[in-house]
């Protein structure tokens, strides 16, 4: 069984089928790409990962939870955490003030320590975030104001938002989207050095197929909304349904 676990999920929007009895398994401690065209319902079994969107049928189980009706408090306590297409950082705050809000969370009226339980005073979780911001290459900018940092700062910072809660599962929604290729290339190499020194999972959504077959252990294709074809990269690449409809050449 896998860490997030897919069985029947359909979900329709009026009389449009977003999603089909999708079954999907990601596997612990793997980089899992899905991908397949605008519309393929991508970003709607995402959602559904998140308990964003409640699926028509099926389930969605995450290390043996649901997550289904739970708010986004109780999904990120659950450990999952979320990189959107747009970089969700506060632009108006500097890089450190942006990594201390993770390591607190509103709840019940009060602030309470969030993922650092064993955390006894703000030193510690000062030191946390400086930690983590030496591990994405961003301790230098951490008095730089986050809406002044190119986009591929903003996406390392915002990543770096979400490592620092120490999640088991990062999804990523189209990670390098509006980056140039060199922007797109850190990226690329940032996803590797946190998948070599942390046991975390990744289910990535990705247009760009160098981003894909450069981290991904295996792909799900997604066509109108059901799964076209699940497999390693290698396969992938010469599959002829995936080549004709959907990537060209891989490159």
């Amino acid at each position: 069984m896998g860490l997030l676990e897919v069985k029947g999920v359909g979900k329709r929007f009026g009389g449009l089928q977003a999603l089909g009895d999708v079954n999907l398994s990601v596997q612990e401690n793997t980089v899992h790409a899905i991908i397949g065209p605008n519309g393929a319902g991508k970003s709607t079994l995402l959602n559904c990962f998140v308990g964003k969107l409640i699926p028509d049928t099926g389930s969605v189980m995450f290390n043996g939870q649901s997550v289904l009706g739970r708010t986004p408090f109780e999904i990120n306590q659950m450990g999952i955490s979320r990189v959107f297409q747009t970089p969700e950082i506060f632009g108006d705050l500097n890089v450190m003030e942006n990594m201390m809000i993770p390591c607190f969370a509103k709840r019940d009226g009060a602030f309470r320590l969030h993922a650092f339980e064993t955390v006894e005073n703000e030193k510690d979780l000062v030191e946390k975030a400086e930690q983590m911001l030496i591990d994405v290459n961003m301790i230098d900018k951490r008095h730089m104001n986050a809406a002044s940092m190119s986009r591929g700062d903003k996406r390392r910072l915002e990543m770096a938002m979400c490592l620092v809660q120490d999640p088991k599962l990062l999804l990523l929604d189209e990670p390098t989207a509006g980056m140039a290729r060199a922007d797109t290339n850190n990226t690329i190499d940032l996803l590797k050095e946190i998948k070599e020194k942390r046991d975390i999972t990744m289910a990535i959504i990705e247009h760009d197929m160098h981003v894909v077959f450069s981290l991904a252990e295996r792909i799900t294709v997604l066509a109108q909304g059901t799964p076209l074809v699940e497999d390693t990269p290698e396969n992938i690449k010469g599959h002829p349904k995936v080549q004709e409809a959907y990537l060209g050449e891989a490159h």
